[in-house]
Parts: structure tokens; sequence; C-alpha cells
């Protein structure tokens, strides 16, 4: 099988998103051919290349979504191909501003779909959309749809420089439509696209199906419009924030009507597919796979943890609520005077950085340096540290060395370190954020997020309770081992393709360069050598033998 790989701002790049998971699918899959077709996010990221592929991989294309120029430089559209695209992205823009009322999501539904395909079709024709997208027609068309009557308040008071930032994003997000990825020598040769995220990403799974009915999957181990709500910040005008959600909440929504399957990565996603349209038959929820080994080795190991030390472990950044978790420590310290903490991490990014900074003050207002006496030097019982320092060589190493692993997040998608902290047998305290309570089952303690009180006294329950604690980490272990690890889920996505193909129509214009069909693109009973009787064997008269 030839799987069209569609990925942006990660795999196959060496940094970006989700690029471990991809890379051990591929390699999980090795009895199927990959073609990656990849979106870049910047400069910095092409610049870093690409991982080392395995030889299933037979393609490699990528195309960035971060250049100013765009996709189709300087492209002059005739007056013909004008007012082709005035209309379709007069509808385009007009389905963006158009009420979201109920009554009437079908039809939005539809129109933005058939002004997306007219656009892309387009574009396959004359070469490009960026710059009419970002054209002065461009901008007066989008503006005509804002003051149309009927749309939002919000639309309809955008400014210029609103309308001009709101274009420049659509450009972006829109640059796939002009891709040349959509021939018989591209994806239309594909059995199968695999977009491994919503948003742009699956844009050209859609063109595709759409071009050459090569069926489309989705995995979202992080929505991607969820992701674009939290992304926007506040200082963003209010025009920009609601023309911007409109137009990825009816991609989104056409998405999820086009994939033959969407793969969640856990419930909490998996909701916010189902509101956003997405019908409940064609969803599959699949956890990412992880490697275990090195975590499991941890958990079989001899304990050897500090029976008074909480372990943080994560990027350091404002949504983690670190604020919150040194507040709880410190009633912690009130009722349990030996306990320390660990927070282990780096910062993600300037924002991180300064974060870090706040929390090592407050650390050090919270918690002088102690000495035992009057000739021992003083520490604080809250270390800082990093991975791959002295002190936290390996994640497995840093999960073992506390009695329990601590979650403060306010904001969280799929909890990868509470799964590390389970592979290691180790019990957890986690808020009640993103897909935790989906993920810790009943091997753990929840607690409400930014409740300081709530964390300390489930920190102090299982500090004060070892056999409790053995408990919950044998059978956390148990149920990652069950659920989380990469084996179990490439066996999902090797039946979730079979599934797929089994159902799609037999697409019998695929020929390879010898000119024989591509597989599946044939019947299997059309490579039964010779020629089948024109009457079977059972139905022949038999003759009995002479006597």
């Amino acid at each position: 099988m030839r799987t069209g790989l569609l990925t942006e701002g990660g795999y196959p790049y060496a940094t970006g998103d989700a690029g471990l998971w991809c890379d051990r699918l591929v390699r999980g899959l090795g009895q199927h051919e990959f073609d990656l077709y990849a979106l870049s996010r910047s400069r910095h990221q092409e610049e870093q290349g690409l991982l080392p592929l395995p030889p299933q991989v037979t393609r490699v294309r990528t195309a960035p979504l971060w250049t100013a120029e765009g996709d189709g430089g300087a492209v002059g559209y005739g007056r013909r191909a004008r007012r082709r695209f005035t209309e379709h992205y007069g509808e385009l823009a007009g389905a963006v501003c158009a009420a979201a009322d109920g009554s009437a999501s079908g039809a939005v539904a539809d129109r933005f779909a058939n002004a997306l395909y007219g656009l892309a079709e387009l574009a396959r024709e004359e070469g490009g959309l960026g710059a009419a997208l970002r054209s002065d027609l461009g901008v007066r068309t989008l503006e005509r749809a804002c003051r149309a009557p009927g749309a939002p308040r919000t639309a309809r008071e955008a400014r210029v420089a609103d309308l001009l930032t709101v274009t420049g994003h659509l450009e972006r997000a829109l640059r796939p439509l002009s891709l040349d990825w959509y021939g018989e020598d591209a994806l239309g040769a594909a059995d199968l696209c695999h977009a491994t995220s919503g948003g742009p990403a699956a844009l050209p799974g859609l063109l595709a199906r759409h071009f050459r009915g090569v069926p489309l999957l989705v995995t979202e181990y992080g929505v991607h419009l969820r992701a674009h709500y939290l992304g926007q910040g506040p200082g963003a005008a209010p025009a920009v924030r609601a023309l911007l959600a409109a137009f990825h909440g009816r991609l989104a929504t056409e998405i999820y009507r086009r994939a033959e399957i969407l793969t969640p990565g856990n419930a909490h996603a998996r909701r916010w597919q189902e509101r956003c349209g997405a019908d409940r038959a064609r969803i599959r929820t699949v956890y990412p796979g992880m490697a275990a080994d090195g975590f499991t080795e941890a958990g079989e190991a001899p304990d050897r943890a500090d029976p008074d030390t909480l372990v943080w472990v994560g990027r350091v950044e404002p949504a983690k609520d670190l604020v919150s978790l040194l507040h709880a420590f410190a009633q912690v310290r009130r009722q349990e005077p030996g306990a320390r903490l660990r927070i282990v991490g780096s910062p993600d990014g300037p924002e991180g950085t300064a974060y870090l900074g706040h929390c090592r003050a407050l650390a050090a207002q919270l918690f002088p340096d102690e000495a035992e006496g009057a000739h021992a030097v003083g520490c604080n019982p809250v270390s800082f540290d990093e991975i791959g320092s002295p002190d936290a060589p390996t994640l497995p190493e840093v999960y073992a060395s506390g009695a329990v692993v601590v979650l403060s997040s306010v904001v969280e998608g799929f909890p990868t370190g509470l799964i590390e902290a389970m592979f290691c047998g180790r019990a957890a305290v986690s808020t009640d954020a993103g897909a935790v309570v989906e993920v810790i089952g009943g091997t753990g303690l929840v607690v409400p997020p930014r409740n300081p009180r709530a964390l300390a006294d489930a920190c102090v329950a299982l500090l004060r309770d070892p056999e409790r604690r053995a408990r919950l980490g044998a059978a956390a272990r148990a149920r990652a081992l069950e659920l989380f690890t990469v084996e179990q889920n490439v066996a999902a996505f090797h039946g979730i393709y079979l599934e797929i193909v089994s159902h799609c129509p037999v697409r019998r214009d695929l020929l390879d360069a010898s000119g024989a069909p591509l597989p599946f693109a044939a019947p299997a009973e059309s490579h039964v050598p010779a020629h089948w009787p024109a009457t079977p064997t059972w139905a022949l008269p038999t003759t009995e033998p002479a006597r």
C-alpha cells in the first residue's frame, strides 16, 4: 500500500511537532510505502534539515508556509480568471462571515466547500493563488463580505489593518491549494492520504480526494481548531479573532465531513471533533504510542526513591501553573516538614524563560534556605534542574527519584509526562486538565486546577501512605503498558489503513512505471493466472469408471 503522509511543522524535519510519533509509525509499518508531504513553519526548521528516513519512505516533498512571497509570486490573472477568483473567494469569505445558526449550518458548510474547491481548481489551471489573495482585489472582496447584510457586528467593524492581517493569515493557510501535489505522479497515485493534524496539513488530502478520489484519514492528537483558539492572544483585534476563528471552524467542519476515518488521540479531542460535526461512526480513538523500554526498566528496578520527594517534569510555561504548585508545596511542608520538590524541565521560549525566573524567585521567597545545624550549609527544599544535568541525567532516573509525580497544568492536551511516570510505576497527583482523567483512569489522584489546597492534600495523602503509593504505581504501570505503547499504536493504524482501503472503490487508472497496476488498484482475483472455466468443475457431469 502506498500512503501519502501529510504533516505540518513536524516530521520529517529534525525539529518540530509530532516528529517521534510519525517516525515510529513509518518505521513500524515497514510493509507499506510512504510518500511524505511536509509543510514547514519557519526558515530555521528548514535549515535544520531532515531526519534520517527508513527505506520504506520513497519520496519527500516539502513546501513552506512561512515565506513572504508565497506560492504564486506575481501571478497575473486575465479578466476571466479574475472574475472566477472574485466569485469563489467572495463565496468563501461570505461563508466565513455567515451567521453560525444551526438552521443554516449545512448550507454554509456546502458554500464554504464549493468555494474552497473552486479556488483549488482555479489555482491548478492558472498557476497559484498567493498574489491574487494578497492583491487589492482580494482585500476588497474580503471587505465586501464583511460589510454584507447579515454579517456579524465584529466583521462589519473590521478596519483596513484588520483586513490586511486576516488576508495574510488566509493566504498562508490556503497556500496548499496552489501546490502541484495532486497529479498522477504525486498524491494522486496514493492508495491513502494520512494527515497527521487538521488545518492546512489536511488540505492536500482534501484536494487529493476531490481531484483523484484518494481516501483521507485524519489524526489529531492536538485538535488544530482548539490550538488556534488558545493561540489567539488578547492583543489581537476582535474582528481578526472572529474572522480567523470562523475560517478555521469552517475548514475543520469540511475536513471532518470528508475524512473516511478520524483518529483523535483521546476522548477530549474526540468531543471537539464531534462538536464540529464529525460523524461518531467514523471516529476511532487511537492513543499516541510511546517507547516504553527505558521507563519500564526504571519501573522494574528496585525502588530507590526518596519517600519524601515530589517530582514535576515538563516544559516550563505559564500553562503548567508552577505558581500554584509552589503554593501547594508550601502547605505540604506545613504538614510534612521533610518533604522536597524537584522541578525538572526547560523553559519554552522567552515567555517560558521569564516564567522560570518568576518561579525561582517565588521559591526563594516561600522557602528560605535551611540547614540542619549551625555548621551545615543551607539548601532550599525546592530544586530546579534540566534533563541532562548531573542531578537529572535521564528522564527515567528523574521519575524514579521521587515517591510521587505531580502535574499542575491548567491547560493540557495529551499528558505524555504523566504516561512516562506511569511506565516507571510511579503514583501521580494531577489536575483535571485535557485528557488527564482519561489517561490516568483510577491509578492516580485527580484534583481541580488552580486549587493549591486540594493539590497539597492529595500529595500529603500519598506521602503518608507508602502501601497506597505502591498499589497505584503498579496499576498505573500496567495501564500504560496496555494502552500507550508504540506497538498498540502501530497495530491500530495498520488495521485502520486496511479498513479504509477495503471500503474504497477500486481505482483502475493507476499504473506504475512498467505499466502494471499499482497495489490495491485492481481486485485480487485479477492476478490469478490462466483462465477461469466457463463451467465450474463441480457442475460438470461425472463419468463412472468402466467395470
